[in-house]
């Protein structure tokens, strides 16, 4: 086991339990090691956590929680990156923003693509105008 500080405390973990992202994010190249943090509350909203800067940690989510729509699906060179053949599992995760006016947003642009059974992750960018990094949710409609 290992330890590190965060803004949740010490937090121990097993090295094995770690998601690699060999290319790091978008603007963190540095940062390319992360745990999933256990969820205190239900809900479809989690945090992944650096392990390499433990001042770096996002909230994360499942982005057809809310867009049901919405797919991504690695090409070749991904399914390379990400060290799985054609059949192999990968999800889908989009890191959440909440903006001053407490908006929440998802980044539906830069979507991260983790693959379980590698424990590898890479973000991904889409060039797909229907989506942006700060996509709002959806509104619910009242009945």
């Amino acid at each position: 086991m290992k330890t590190i500080n965060t803004r949740f405390g010490e937090v121990q973990y097993d090295p094995s339990s770690v998601i690699h992202f060999p290319e790091g994010l978008v603007g963190l190249d540095q940062l390319k090691n992360f745990l999933v943090m256990p969820n205190e509350k239900k809900g479809p909203l989690f945090w992944i956590q650096s392990v390499d800067d433990p001042a770096f940690a996002f909230v994360v989510t499942d982005p057809t929680n809310f867009f049901l729509d919405y797919a991504v699906l690695p090409d070749e060179k991904e399914r390379q990156k990400l060290g799985i053949d054609e059949n192999g599992a990968c999800f889908v995760l989009a890191i959440v923003t909440v903006t001053q006016d407490k908006q929440i947003t998802l980044n539906l642009s830069g979507p991260i693509l983790y693959a379980p059974e590698s424990r590898k992750g890479i973000q991904v960018v889409l060039e797909d105008p229907r989506y942006d990094i700060r996509t709002p949710l959806p509104k619910v409609e009242k009945e």
